[in-house]
């Protein structure tokens, strides 16, 4: 969009320098770049290898001390496109957090909205609000805005997981407070279940003493034994003829709020995604952006003109409204977040799906 610009004059310039003193910009030069026909983010697509970072996080291990001051030994993507800043997206931040046998992550809280998602290892239990909480491989688990939280590794063994926050959309809102906890964790128990599983972990049923609805979902942990199961069913119900995948060959599920049907917070979105081996799903645009990671299986992604072979642990972003494509080697299993309730919450939601919305 460049018709209609004003004829060069040095009056013209004089405007501009005025403009320039009164810390002022006309819409006229800028439109094309603050009203794109199409979104086009700054962000890149991209994708970091857990075989490189994991090694990576080891080393942070042996020489970056955890503990008051620094709090986690947790270490940022940052997208290319996003000049240098920490930030997997312009809304999301994930990190590989790593935790050394014994080690102990000081509680604190912070209005950031936070969670774990575990790609292999045990061992760690997260205390929020002192409710400790297993993690173990394949369980998504939730830290809500403002509950304190710390983690504990009771195992022989080192422990490295996903943390994935919205702390680039809190700071550009300007709406960010952080409070320190104790520098030990509240709790030091390992218990099986945490008790906010014990309450409200049990398919379809809700307890009548907690009726009204949460800002954010009351479950704990999503255990990957369940998300596994409900992934398997849909594939199974798919082969007897009936309906519940996504697209031919791709299961898929939402985490949810209990309480509302909704997502687990109110500014992530997290699911799961399976798909079998040889499936392709069909090109996928949304508004917002998006974070992935491959569980188990290996497969090609396309986003947007990148293109990449990924395996196990790898980690992928993907920008607003860039098309999205998988294919599957193997079986290939994904978790993903995302931004999306932001934007439904603004009404600027817009979803394609193979050339049609």
């Amino acid at each position: 969009m460049t018709g209609n610009q004003p004829e060069p004059s040095p009056e013209l310039d004089e405007l501009y320098r005025g403009f320039q003193e009164e810390l002022l910009v006309p819409l006229w030069t800028e439109i094309g770049d603050l009203m794109p026909m199409s979104p086009s983010p700054a962000m890149r697509p991209h994708a970091w290898r857990w075989k490189t970072l994991l090694p990576l996080a080891e080393k942070a291990g042996e020489l970056v001390p955890v503990g008051r001051g620094g709090e986690r030994r947790a270490i940022a993507l940052a997208n290319p496109g996003l000049g240098g800043a920490p930030y997997a997206t312009p809304t999301l931040w994930a990190a590989i957090q790593y935790l050394g046998p014994g080690e102990n992550a000081p509680e604190h809280r912070h209005t950031q909205n936070a969670f774990r998602f575990v790609v292999e290892g045990d061992g760690v239990w997260t205390v929020v609000d002192g409710d400790p909480v297993a993690m173990r491989r394949g369980d998504f688990l939730l830290t809500p805005g403002w509950h304190f939280h710390g983690h504990h590794n009771t195992s022989s063994e080192p422990m490295a997981w996903i943390d994935g926050l919205d702390i680039p959309f809190v700071h550009y809102t300007g709406s960010a407070f952080f409070e320190f906890g104790p520098e030990k964790v509240s709790s030091t128990q390992t218990p099986d279940r945490s008790r906010a599983e014990r309450l409200w972990a049990h398919p379809g049923l809700r307890p009548v003493s907690h009726t009204a609805p949460a800002v954010n979902s009351p479950i704990a942990a999503y255990r990957w034994e369940h998300t596994d199961a409900a992934l398997t069913d849909q594939l199974a119900l798919e082969d007897e003829g009936y309906p519940g995948v996504v697209e031919p060959g791709h299961a898929a599920v939402r985490f949810t709020n209990p309480t509302t049907g909704g997502d687990v917070m109110p500014t992530i979105r997290a699911e799961f995604h399976r798909l079998r081996a040889g499936a392709e799903t069909a090109a996928r645009q949304e508004v917002g952006s998006a974070v992935w990671q491959v569980f188990e299986g290996s497969g090609t992604v396309r986003v947007a003109d990148r293109e990449w072979h990924v395996d196990h642990g790898d980690l992928f972003v993907v920008p607003s409204w860039a098309p999205v494509t998988l294919a599957a080697d193997t079986q290939l299993d994904l978790f993903r977040f995302s931004d999306t309730p932001i934007f439904e919450r603004l009404h600027a939601d817009r979803v394609r799906v193979g050339g049609q919305q």
